[in-house]
């Protein structure tokens, strides 16, 4: 059995710890406001998973600037792991929807710490402009940048049932685009497991075309039920299931077995960090025993990441 300092699976503090020298720490922040769905841009709705936060992280802090949310994240976790290098996440919301004058007065302040080494900016396919992807650039030819676009899915019918508002053929696109105009650039998407129709072949078609793109790294969600969002309605009026906790872990085993060696992944699952608002699968708000079931799982199946590639 192939593993990665004891894990079935590349991780990527294994490539921080490769390309920094020593592991390193994300410092989420919440700079962006909105995204094209919620302004409601050619007729688009809310994705029916999210909240009102937009998937930040501490959401009790995005009023504060970007210095004092960078400050304040950046001590607890030096606080709590001793940690003396970080990135600056981009979390929340799409940070490549508004102006990237702004953008780039963020990556200014960032930059400006001695003791952050890079910069992770989330966002999706279809806000990408010449002007960011020069702007990136720009800066990764000193700095370390990572781009995680939110890709989601590559089945078209699975994207419209979630309202994401952009196509397969649109993320695809914006890999490839991302990749010939900014090649200094780290590039990851993030994919989500559990949807409706979802079978075994999709997911390993859709690690098969990973393989395929010039995608450095993938984070793995598990779709789950938040309060106020219309997929707690759905969910209530039987129109939605969960996926098994089992089912999952078969289905990220088979989609590892297809993924090459090569590709680093963030983590496993998602996870709700505020709990008062999960409605379901439960088993998303115990994080550390998700993951070390999902190790135990792999284990005893015998599995790892790019084992089943010839």
């Amino acid at each position: 059995m192939k593993e990665w300092n004891g894990l079935p699976y590349y991780p990527i503090s294994q490539f921080y710890k490769e390309r920094f020298g020593e592991k390193v720490y994300k410092v989420p922040v919440s700079t962006a406001e909105t995204c094209p769905n919620r302004e409601g841009l050619r007729g688009m709705k809310t994705c029916n998973f999210c909240d009102v936060w937009g998937s930040a992280a501490y959401p009790e802090i995005r009023e504060r600037s970007l210095r004092e949310q960078i400050d304040q994240n950046k001590q607890k976790m030096a606080e709590a792991y001793h940690a003396k290098k970080f990135l600056v996440y981009f979390q929340a919301y799409t940070n490549t929807f508004e102006k990237s004058s702004r953008l780039a007065e963020q990556l200014e302040i960032a930059f400006s710490y001695e003791d952050i080494v890079g910069a992770v900016i989330g966002t999706r396919p279809d806000c990408i402009s010449d002007a960011v992807l020069k702007l990136w650039e720009g800066w990764a030819r000193s700095r370390f940048v990572a781009i995680e676009i939110g890709v989601q899915s590559f089945e078209n019918q699975q994207l419209e049932w979630m309202r994401r508002g952009h196509s397969s053929e649109k993320s695809i696109w914006a890999i490839n685009k991302i990749a010939v105009e900014c090649p200094s650039v780290n590039l990851g998407i993030h994919l989500m497991f559990g949807l409706p129709g979802e079978t075994d072949q999709d997911v390993i078609k859709a690690a098969e075309l990973v393989n395929q793109l010039p995608i450095q790294n993938v984070k793995l969600h598990n779709l789950h039920v938040l309060k106020n969002t219309p997929l707690a309605e759905d969910y209530q009026m039987g129109r939605f299931t969960p996926i098994d906790r089992e089912v999952y872990f078969e289905r990220c085993r088979l989609f590892l077995q297809h993924l090459s060696e090569k590709v680093a992944v963030h983590r496993l699952a998602a996870l709700s960090t505020r709990a008062d608002e999960l409605i379901a699968p439960d088993w998303t708000a115990r994080k550390m025993e998700m993951y070390q079931h999902m190790i135990d799982y792999m284990r005893a199946q015998n599995s790892w990441q790019s084992q089943n590639i010839r």
